[in-house]
């Protein structure tokens, strides 16, 4: 018991820790996304910077967050816990090719100002280039398998019952309107757009009620207690 209330916490704290640090990235996707966003970047490198640096650290405790759950998921459904895991893996992955293609474009906005108007279409075309392959890298990619990873693992919760049902199907119904939302960048919706917005807020809610769930009350002891009598 004090086991599965140790690895509920450690879940509940990653959840948590990545959510705190991937905050500050929506600042920083506010400038990088801006209509003159080489000339913002230029002026806020060093804000964009840190908040690439966080957004490293919320990736690297994404990927964390299925590894915590496993030893209690495999117990109840080991395929999903091990799909869950899988995904949650390589979520991380696009998320650092979109910091890496961040990074990139901290150095082609000094060179932008540097050069001034004459060489301006030039980096401006490279720029919109990263644009395009951080957008398909984060917002298509990336949400597209955290949302798989996280759908397995609201279906173990669900059938398990080792959080309330209630906070399972809404982390079901969530996840779900996220992945919409990554199969529409595919089709042209554009990221941070009112109505992707519209579309990630449910998880992001529903993964701050989960993160407060698990820190506090931990798995349901009754769900522990009944596969340890089978």
């Amino acid at each position: 018991m004090n086991s599965n209330r140790n690895t509920a916490r450690i879940a509940g704290l990653l959840f948590l820790a990545g959510t705190v640090t991937a905050l500050p990235m929506s600042f920083t996707e506010s400038i990088v996304n801006a209509p003159n966003y080489l000339t913002g970047i230029a002026a806020n490198s060093t804000q964009v910077l840190i908040g690439a640096l966080l957004g490293f650290l919320a990736a690297v405790f994404s990927g964390s967050i299925a590894i915590s759950l496993y030893p209690v998921l495999k117990k109840y459904n080991e395929a999903l816990a091990l799909g869950a895991v899988g995904f949650r893996l390589l979520e991380p992955v696009f998320y650092i090719v979109n910091i890496i293609g961040i990074l990139s474009l901290v150095t082609i906005s000094q060179d932008f100002v540097r050069a001034g108007a004459p060489a301006a279409s030039t980096y401006q075309i490279v720029g919109a280039v990263i644009q395009a392959a951080r957008a398909y890298a984060s917002y298509a990619f990336g949400v597209s398998t955290f949302s798989l990873g996280a759908l397995m693992y609201y279906v173990v919760f669900y059938q398990s019952r080792l959080i309330p049902r209630w906070l399972s199907v809404w982390g079901l119904i969530a996840a779900t309107l996220s992945g919409a939302s990554a199969f529409l960048v595919m089709f042209g919706l554009k990221p941070l757009s009112p109505f992707f917005t519209v579309l990630i807020l449910p998880i992001f809610f529903q993964e701050i009620v989960l993160e407060g769930w698990l820190i506090f009350k931990g798995f349901n002891p009754s769900a522990i207690a009944s596969l340890s009598a089978k």
